[in-house]
């Protein structure tokens, strides 16, 4: 970890492959290595030892933080047992490293030099047939600098199939992999430890699914303006990936092309937990085949993802959804109940400019937690805060005991100057109690020198805080300025 740069937010993505291509972890049951790793990492923030900056709408940690101290010593013991070397100004010294990090801006010369690379400038560039030989990599990401994408493509060899260590391809806009049927007449073989997959414009035939059995993320681009590309690239094949559990789905969008028809019986992958959906223009219809999917938490849809003014719930309900985002729709009214989203914590909505309000009916989820609204319509926005009021009329405050859930609305838009006023005295009401509650906790921690002064300016604020919200509540707001 000490190979990241200072105050640098870790992607716990790449950390996590990272410790696996090390062979820093053992399996010990049905786990992944990718879900152990995770694990550790969680851990690790339990201890204190690593700073949650950022978590993903399923609520795992998206970006970590190092402490100063820790990373320093990591560094040390790194360099100790000739494991990673850090290069930060000097260059010197660094001959038959295996491991370097570079946090310093470097020359040509000195790839040329060390590394034995040079740039490589070319209209279409072909990774060489022998990476194959490379029998134990594990993740293979590759991203395209320095041209223009929409006429250059990199190809890449058919040999991929033939790499059985591989657990991560990640292959960025830009590139060209043939399916394996297509590519070699053995086919290639069966990457059992394949879990993630990045890539273009890529047919999903019946040998490729037979291929990569155990496959959990895929991201998927395409930028075909043809109006069959769910039947070109047989997507109606994804729903036998019985093992992935992230879908993202994006489509190119053109405005002069014909909506590209919903196939009546696609099905998506029964375990997914996560979808991503992108200009794919499917019919509200089509939500009937995303309900179905019993496992599924978190829910995008962004950028004209379904078309449709109207959103007519039937029956059935989202079982797990726990968030809910719709970006960019051209939805006007939504018809909903409660029961339909018995899961739900987070609804985010933006930039749905014609839709005319929320339904009250969200507000009476019982684990609603979040709804935020950005950059939509004043009386979408209107209706969020509404909701809230309602809410709060109901009992269902800030302030409520440990067995019932805390409602956090948070509504952005435009709101007369009074609501924001209420709404801005709530959220300080919900801070002041959140700095209370970190202020007592430290009253009885051992903390480190560096943080006393950091504590001490934290007490003086919250003093004046709760000072200024007494008199905010006495006053009803009018002669605070």
């Amino acid at each position: 970890m000490g190979g990241f740069p200072e105050d640098y937010n870790i992607p716990v993505s790449k950390l996590t492959k990272l410790w696996v291509a090390e062979g820093f972890l053992r399996l010990n049951g049905p786990k992944s290595l990718e879900d152990l790793a995770e694990e550790y990492v969680e851990d690790l923030v339990k201890r204190n030892l690593l700073l949650v900056t950022r978590k993903r709408s399923n609520g795992k940690i998206r970006f970590c933080r190092l402490h100063d101290l820790l990373r320093d010593l990591s560094i040390r013991k790194a360099q100790e047992k000739e494991f990673l070397h850090v290069v930060n100004t000097c260059v010197r010294g660094i001959q038959n490293r295996h491991r370097l990090s570079i946090h310093s801006v470097i020359s040509h010369e000195f790839l040329d030099e060390y590394a034995r690379a040079s740039p490589i400038h070319s209209e279409n560039l072909l990774l060489p047939l022998s990476i194959s030989k490379l029998k134990i990599l594990q993740t293979l990401m590759i991203r395209v600098y320095g041209w223009d994408t929409s006429d250059s493509i990199l190809v890449l060899p058919f040999q991929i199939w033939e790499m059985p260590k591989l657990r991560h391809l990640i292959f960025f806009q830009g590139s060209m992999l043939h399916t394996p049927s297509a590519a070699a007449p053995s086919g290639g073989q069966v990457l059992e430890n394949l879990q993630t997959l990045y890539v273009d414009n890529f047919r999903f035939t019946s040998n490729t699914i037979e291929m990569i059995p155990n496959l959990k993320k895929l991201k998927l681009y395409y930028d075909d303006a043809s109006t069959a590309k769910w039947a070109k690239y047989c997507l109606n094949n994804l729903v036998h990936l019985c093992q992935l559990e992230t879908l993202n789905l994006m489509f190119t969008f053109m405005l002069m092309c014909e909506v590209d028809p919903f196939p009546a019986s696609f099905a998506f992958p029964p375990k997914l937990k996560k979808l991503t959906l992108s200009k794919c223009r499917l019919p509200w219809q089509g939500m009937a085949v995303i309900r179905s999917l019993l496992n599924l938490e978190v829910l995008k849809l962004r950028y004209i993802a379904i078309i449709g003014e109207e959103w007519e719930y039937s029956d059935g309900e989202f079982q797990r959804l726990k968030f809910l985002l719709m970006e960019k729709l051209n939805l006007r009214s939504w018809s909903v109940e409660s029961t339909h989203f018995p899961c739900l914590e987070r609804l985010v909505i933006k930039q749905c400019l014609q839709l005319e309000d929320i339904p009250c009916e969200i507000g009476d989820i019982p684990t609603l937690e979040l709804i935020e609204v950005d950059g939509g319509s004043k009386s979408a926005a209107d209706s969020a805060v509404f909701i809230q009021e309602e809410q709060r009329s109901l009992g269902n405050d800030l302030l409520q005991t440990a067995n019932l859930v805390v409602e956090k609305l948070l509504i952005y838009g435009s709101v007369s100057a009074r609501r924001r006023s209420n709404m801005a005295y709530a959220a300080l009401v919900s801070l002041a109690q959140t700095l209370e509650q970190v202020n007592h906790h430290h009253r009885y921690c051992c903390i480190p020198p560096s943080e006393e002064q950091q504590l001490e300016s934290l007490q003086e604020k919250l003093i004046f805080l709760q000072a200024f919200l007494e008199d905010y509540s006495q006053t009803g707001g009018e002669t605070v300025e």
